[in-house]
């Protein structure tokens, strides 16, 4: 089981806890941190994708962000970025490494796999700058099916007008391309 720290609205712990599929059932905030990887190529940022496996408990097979994941009770968004780059994609860098680009809230319902899913979160998101090819990640196939570049405007207009299938954040994109 994985616990999580039930957390106030600005993302800070309050001493509680609670189970993820829990927290998922019932609504409970919590805490998550993303990690979008970008690159530069011809003048162009270009993002790193990941396809979500089938097997996934929200948004199976749809386009997400290059590294996310929870934060466990007791870590904080940091520990967790870094423990997800090295878990999903193989990547280890330094604390440093990790531009901080803000924090922000998602409320959202769903219906994945027959079952209610209400995700109430408060997300740290980073950016990270890495020049690697597709086949240099080291991907976690349990979490991912594959992950591809995307020109940062292309992957903005595509998840506009839902032209792939995805459960990224648009509020997202314009957060970290203030950082280009």
């Amino acid at each position: 089981m994985e616990y999580l720290d039930i957390v106030d609205e600005n993302g800070n712990p309050t001493g509680e806890v609670v189970e993820r599929t829990e927290a998922h059932r019932a609504g409970i905030l919590h805490r998550t941190a993303h990690v979008w990887i970008a690159r530069r190529r011809e003048g162009k940022v270009e993002l790193l994708l990941q396809k979500r496996c089938m097997d996934k408990d929200s948004f199976p097979g749809c386009y997400d962000i290059s590294s996310a994941g929870h934060v466990p009770a007791g870590q904080d968004y940091v520990d967790s970025a870094l423990r997800e780059l090295k878990e999903e994609l193989g990547v280890e860098i330094t604390a440093e490494e990790l531009v901080q680009c803000g924090r922000k809230r998602l409320d959202m319902q769903a219906v994945f796999h027959g079952d209610p899913f209400l995700e109430r979160q408060v997300s740290q998101v980073y950016l990270l700058w890495l020049d690697w090819e597709e086949s240099a990640f080291c991907v976690q196939r349990e979490e991912i099916d594959s992950v591809m570049w995307m020109e940062f405007s292309a992957c903005k207009k595509a998840v506009e007008q839902m032209s792939i299938p995805n459960c990224i954040d648009l509020q997202e994109l314009k957060l970290i391309e203030k950082f280009f």
